[in-house]
């Protein structure tokens, strides 16, 4: 007689990808062994913006290998933006949880478990990743250390100083209002998305602002963040001001 699956929920991944071609073969391994180690029914949906380093077709290489029922392609034709793809892949979306991460693998699948006992323990509409928290979250059994390895000081401070002036604006009641690891109930998820209007590097902020504004029960999950392994972050001048820009825009909307 077959095993069973843990529970009868479904996660489905959606991974917007720009020049992943090295990165997505192992991500997706990673995320493979994760969802089988733990018994539990998944999808990833690859959201690709026509990355000319040939993504797509290493996307389609790991969908003969996976199955077509397992690796969903949505491709699009061209670079259109974060909060677009998760509208795109969220079209396609057959489970009733939601996982977004980055492809990069700043995320560690490794985090997914703690996430889902998290949400089955509490009920919650979200899960968000923290680096900036060390405690034991209601569901496990132990003290997690959130943190942030391969950035420079003045990157780390960014990051903080970042986070602590959305707090100070909006009062999010989350301690990393930037991170992008999340476990969303499909229908929060859809909830928030459909009220959000960022597009760019705040889109994810206003994600968490939408959610408490709508009184969506929220829990934190800390994690350790990794800064890419291949390709390039960018980080600049420009990015900054546009977030500057996004956040008193929120700070005024929301």
């Amino acid at each position: 007689m077959a095993k069973g699956k843990a529970n009868q929920n479904k996660y489905s991944v959606i991974l917007p990808t720009y020049n992943e071609r090295q990165n997505l073969p192992v991500l997706v391994q990673m995320l493979y062994d994760v969802f089988t180690k733990e018994n539990l029914e998944w999808e990833i949906i690859i959201v690709d913006d026509a990355s000319p380093d040939g993504t797509l077709d290493r996307a389609k290489a790991l969908q003969k290998s996976f199955g077509a029922d397992h690796i969903v392609l949505r491709p699009r034709e061209g670079k259109l933006g974060l909060g677009t793809a998760y509208v795109h892949g969220l079209q396609s979306v057959t489970g009733n949880f939601v996982i977004i991460m980055d492809a990069d693998f700043s995320h560690h699948p490794k985090f997914i478990p703690d996430m889902v006992k998290i949400q089955a323990a509490t009920n919650c509409d979200i899960v968000t990743g923290t680096r900036y928290r060390t405690y034991t979250p209601t569901g496990l059994d132990s003290k997690m250390l959130g943190g942030v390895y391969g950035w420079d000081v003045k990157r780390k401070l960014t990051s903080q100083g970042a986070n602590i002036l959305a707090d100070f604006l909006l009062a999010p009641g989350v301690s990393d209002l930037t991170g992008s690891f999340r476990l969303y109930k499909k229908e929060a998820v859809i909830k928030v998305i459909e009220a959000t209007e960022s597009k760019g590097f705040t889109f994810q902020m206003e994600l968490m602002a939408r959610a408490k504004a709508m009184g969506l029960h929220v829990e934190e999950c800390p994690i350790t963040f990794v800064d890419r392994v291949y390709g390039e972050s960018k980080l600049g001048g420009e990015e900054i001001v546009e977030y500057l820009k996004g956040l008193t825009g929120l700070w005024w909307k929301v």
